[in-house]
């Protein structure tokens, strides 16, 4: 088992930070993962072999999860530990490790360049906290922090460091720890479901989960940029023309950056409505708009037993079952 302390030393593996790196020690892959979103809490038990055997989904009870980077999360504990149950006993799992995919405002991603960066993990970890400590919301101290180095094509050393506030995390752990679980390893739902995502091209992804917008850069299948926002509306209030005002700040500033104008666009959460947003889309940004899950499952890109997930939109559990293939 990986504790919160123990994730202070280990960057969350996953293939979009891995292309950037090409040193980091594999991450235990527990036959377990549990996504808890705003409105369901789903889980995915693999076989040996790393296949699909079995998964589950339960709808929350509105407002027993709340995502925060800083307040309490877990609002209705009781009915939360209810779903949960639920969802365990159909799939008859019980003190077992597993990965916990948390909701993306939870997690703070941010990419920095320091001139100079410390060699130690002993000395990067105070450096981090001195840095951001007036960029996130809460007390740094109270964190759990892991970063990995990046190769960079100027001077100076880049660094994605994913940070969340114990307390937080706390309240997650305990949840699954209810129902005799093990927290093994601890993700948020968009850095999992970037594993999906086989583009090389220069791609900007919005995922909306109720009213929160995560917006990431992806080039060369390699993540660089990152952004969590709240939206003003819910999802099923939210229109083309509000998306693309909350799109834009990280996208004008990517590519001005990278000098380059985006050569497609995923979008993720907005269901059935997904046509209605890409015609104002590819007028804005000039290229194709497609949904992370793009690719059909007969295709092959997406396994057979994993077919099940693929149809449910469980984007963050087959991210994270493809990250170990």
């Amino acid at each position: 088992m990986i504790s919160t302390a123990a994730l202070q030393q280990r960057i969350l593996k996953i293939k979009a930070v891995e292309r950037m790196t090409g040193w980091l020690d594999a991450m235990p892959h527990p036959p377990i993962a549990i996504e808890i979103a705003w409105d369901r809490i789903a889980a995915v038990r693999l076989s040996r072999k790393g296949t699909v055997e079995a998964f589950a989904i339960e709808p929350l009870q509105p407002g027993s999860i709340v995502p925060s980077a800083v307040e309490t999360n877990v609002m209705d504990s009781a009915a939360a530990r209810s779903t949960l149950a639920q969802v365990c006993s159909r799939l008859d799992i019980s003190d077992e490790d597993a990965a916990l995919l948390l909701p993306d405002p939870v997690v703070r991603v941010f990419m920095q360049r320091f001139g100079e960066f410390p060699k130690s993990h002993k000395e990067a970890l105070p450096f981090l906290r001195w840095k951001l400590k007036k960029s996130v919301p809460f007390d740094i101290e109270d964190t759990t922090i892991s970063y990995v180095r990046r190769p960079s094509q100027e001077i100076g050393v880049d660094v994605i460091v994913v940070v969340a506030r114990l307390r937080v995390v706390r309240e997650y752990e305990e949840l699954v720890e209810s129902a005799g679980l093990h927290a093994g390893v601890v993700l948020s739902s968009s850095l999992a479901a970037l594993d999906l995502f086989e583009d090389r091209r220069l791609t900007l992804l919005a995922r909306v989960a109720d009213s929160a917008l995560t917006t990431a850069v992806l080039r060369d299948g390699a993540l660089c940029g990152y952004r969590c926002t709240e939206l003003p509306v819910r999802g099923s209030e939210l229109t083309p023309k509000l998306l693309l005002e909350e799109m834009y700040p990280l996208a004008a500033y990517y590519q001005d950056t990278l000098g380059a104008p985006f050569e497609s666009v995923c979008l993720s959460g907005i269901g059935k409505r997904f046509p209605e947003f890409v015609g104002p889309i590819e007028g804005e940004f000039r290229c194709s708009v497609q949904p992370l899950l793009r690719a059909s499952p007969s295709d092959g890109r997406i396994g057979e037993d994993a077919h099940p997930l693929a149809d449910s939109g469980m984007e963050a559990l087959l991210g994270w079952l493809s990250s170990h293939e």
